[in-house]
């Protein structure tokens, strides 16, 4: 809890030391200095602690008995004994969805996505990453152990009656989306992801920043943030997002980003240009970071299912339709 604040006090307070101890005028080109330490050393290195000593967050009241759905409380490992704790809405429609909430988050962020899913007959189970909610184990939020996470989900999904094989799905939100993205190249029995808000979880995934001086000096401190977070975590690195959605091919992804925010719809295009033939982008006009259900509820959730229903129930009349109404977006 303390370890971010501790972090940045120390190192203010070296910088603060290190200018009282030049004479003179002198001073005045510690000014530059400082700013350099600051924005340069110390934001990467605070977000870095951050990300690697995230205190476990509270799940909450709120239930899927929110929104009127029946769901159970379930609980499986993952494969290195994490115990994870979800949500369990049963599919109706043979076909069933794993929901990925974004950093520092619990299912609880994802109850209307899951409603969503619902009302349309798929299997949702609602999860709480490690170190978040009731899920136990140590929180990474750059989400570097969540291929972890999502493949035991994926394995309790295959388990369940009433999902069949080749059914099953990832939704995620912002570092969910990333999680999602990544773990389909892993998981074959991954069909078709849609991720919301997904930038990219480290230095290989951000080619979509400008190359110009912002750039680079963008990409150095990310070098810095992550080769900490890495150091501090012992946490694997995944595979870049682009070469996951090469590995996945041809199997389908959807990419929503917010219009509000610039940085989105650059780093969606880029991850399509991965796979072209096989990742759609959708930009919600005026959406702010994974707001595009909120703002726009009726479009996201026509491109949502729409997707889920063309990659997951191919052959139907309905996938046909949403099949012709994909290729003229």
């Amino acid at each position: 809890m303390f370890a971010v604040p501790t972090t940045a006090l120390l190192l203010a307070w070296g910088a603060i030391a290190l200018v009282r101890a030049i004479p003179g005028w002198w001073r005045l080109l510690a000014i530059p200095a400082a700013w350099v330490l600051l924005e340069l050393v110390l934001f990467p290195l605070t977000i870095a602690v951050a990300a690697t000593n995230e205190p476990p967050g509270t799940l909450g009241t709120a239930t899927p008995a929110r929104y009127g759905l029946t769901y159970h409380n379930v609980a499986f490992p993952t494969a290195d004994g994490v115990r994870l704790s979800a949500w369990y809405l049963p599919a109706r429609n043979g076909a069933a969805v794993v929901v990925l909430p974004g950093s520092g988050s619990a299912r609880t962020a994802v109850l209307g996505q899951a409603a969503v899913l619902d009302r349309h007959g798929y299997g949702t189970l609602l999860l709480d990453p490690r170190g978040h909610g009731r899920s136990s184990g140590h929180a990474m939020d750059f989400g570097w152990r969540g291929g972890r996470d999502t493949a035991a989900a994926v394995s309790f999904l295959v388990r369940q009656p009433g999902v069949r094989p080749g059914k099953i799905a990832v939704l995620g939100e912002s570092m969910g989306g990333e999680q999602a993205l990544a773990a389909m190249g892993a998981d074959p029995q991954i069909r078709a992801v849609v991720a919301e808000g997904a930038t990219g979880q480290q230095l290989a995934d951000h080619g979509w920043r400008p190359h110009n001086i912002t750039g680079i000096l963008q990409r150095g401190i990310e070098w810095l943030q992550y080769t900490t977070a890495g150091l501090l975590s012992g946490a694997p690195r995944p595979t870049s997002i682009p070469d996951a959605i090469r590995a996945a091919a041809p199997r389908p992804a959807l990419i929503i980003a917010a219009g509000a925010v610039p940085g989105e719809p650059a780093a969606a295009r880029w991850f399509q240009a991965a796979s072209p033939a096989t990742v759609h982008v959708w930009v919600v006009p005026h959406a702010s970071h994974t707001q595009g259900l909120a703002t726009a509820p009726r479009a996201w959730e026509t491109h949502v299912i729409s997707f889920f229903n063309t990659a997951l129930h191919p052959g139907t009349p309905a996938a046909a339709a949403n099949s012709s109404w994909y290729a003229r977006r």
